[in-house]
């Protein structure tokens, strides 16, 4: 299996049989840091990270140069910097991110309608039924990636398969800049020497219980009875395993898939305890994550709270709301009664307020009174004047002042909806 910094990278020669391989999933780069190269060229070939600048920043990406020397994701900075030292770090640019994956997806949905975006940087496409217009998954993968490449300037990985699972393994293996096709009927031979951990689904723990009974790669698990896999890591988990391991994946690509979660979470330059800036706080997250609904079309049915302290415990909290909602007050209060209701034994370090259960906005209904109605017209103004004069322009007042947060990382942006020309989100 490839690991983060490229090595181990494995890509199919040209003309390698892609028969049955039409489900392919395209991921960019290093996509933070290829964007941050290529709008500043004397970058290339440098270390670089991307994340906050100062304090306690944590790395939201870094170059294939960065990453052979250990340093990942969501890596503290200072750990990065020890590391890296001599990496030139720049501030994440997210409008620009944002702009380039629309790029990126308008050119996959050139080739085929069934396009399904995981996150900002990338996608399943199911290509079975563009034969006849582009040629084989294998024709179709090289004709994306050269495309990618003339459009964009940036490099995408891709691998092809029958299925998601195996498709989603074999574009990992092939980057950064690779393509690895897997025929159908080479799936079992392709997974079989896999470590197990690179299963979807299967967590360190999952994997620390299985290769404790001396389960350590994928071809052991077509070897072990499914009651045993069963008692190890629990009837769901060991179901699942059975049938990935086995090439089984009844997954769809879904073009209209909704994103699961729209959240927002900073780590802050020094630990608070003060429980009023931490309100302030998260009232502040709700309103960017009411925000980002909005402007997806989304309304969210729950709200949950993360919260790490001084100690780097973490804790998650979840509450269902009356109705879906996309208002910022409704979002950040909910947030705040979560809060209230947690033992805070310790200063915090992080904090974070993410939506779930997503639907398109206006599909659960009018309640018989809308309580949101006064906010909800005044969120209506305040994205009219972003809109006009950018984000910033209006803000609550307790949210002015100097920033408490360093390089905070918003999580799963929202991927543009395609116009279809009636006003209407396709």
């Amino acid at each position: 299996m490839g690991r983060g910094d490229g090595s181990g990278r494995r890509v199919s020669p040209d003309g390698a049989d892609d028969t049955g391989a039409g489900i392919l999933h395209v991921d960019m780069d290093a996509f933070y840091a290829a964007v941050e190269v290529l709008d500043d060229p004397s970058l290339r070939g440098k270390p670089v990270i991307v994340g906050g600048v100062e304090g306690r920043g944590v790395v939201s990406s870094a170059t294939y140069e960065a990453r052979r020397y250990g340093v990942r994701s969501a890596m503290p900075m200072s750990q990065a910097l020890r590391l890296c030292p001599g990496a030139t770090v720049v501030p994440p640019h997210f409008a620009r991110y944002l702009e380039l994956s629309a790029r990126v997806m308008d050119i996959f949905h050139d080739v085929t309608p069934l396009v399904e975006p995981l996150s900002i940087d990338e996608a399943f496409l199911d290509v079975r039924g563009a034969r006849r217009l582009w040629g084989s998954p294998g024709a179709i993968a090289r004709m994306l990636r050269a495309r990618v490449v003339e459009q964009t300037g940036l490099t995408c990985s891709i691998g092809a398969a029958a299925t998601k699972h195996v498709a989603k393994i074999a574009s990992t293996m092939s980057k950064p800049d690779g393509l690895l096709i897997v025929a159908e009927h080479d799936t079992h031979a392709f997974l079989a020497p896999l470590s197990i951990r690179a299963l979807w689904g299967v967590g360190p723990k999952s994997a620390d219980a299985l290769e404790a009974r001396g389960i350590h790669t994928v071809g052991d698990i077509l070897d072990t009875p499914r009651p045993v896999l069963s008692r190890t890591i629990g009837d769901a988990m060991g179901d699942r395993v059975w049938h990935l391991a086995r090439g089984l994946d009844a997954r769809e690509v879904e073009p209209d898939r909704v994103e699961k979660s729209v959240g927002h979470e900073e780590t802050f330059q020094v630990d608070i305890a003060d429980p009023v800036i931490l309100r302030g706080e998260l009232r502040r997250f709700g309103d960017r994550v009411g925000a980002r609904l909005r402007q997806a079309g989304w309304e969210a049915a729950a709200v949950a709270i993360k919260v790490r302290f001084s100690d780097f415990r973490t804790v998650t909290r979840t509450q269902t709301l009356a109705e879906p909602t996309a208002v910022g007050q409704r979002i950040g209060q909910a947030a705040i009664d979560l809060f209230d209701a947690l033992e805070r034994p310790l200063p915090v370090r992080l904090i974070g307020v993410r939506t779930e259960r997503l639907q398109a906005g206006g599909t659960a209904g009018l309640a018989l009174w809308d309580d949101d109605e006064e906010w909800r017209q005044v969120e209506s103004a305040l994205d009219d004047a972003t809109a006009r004069f950018g984000n910033g322009a209006i803000t609550r007042a307790s949210a002015l002042g100097g920033r408490r947060d360093v390089g905070g990382v918003t999580h799963h942006p929202p991927v543009r909806r395609r116009d279809t020309g009636d006003g209407a989100p396709e």
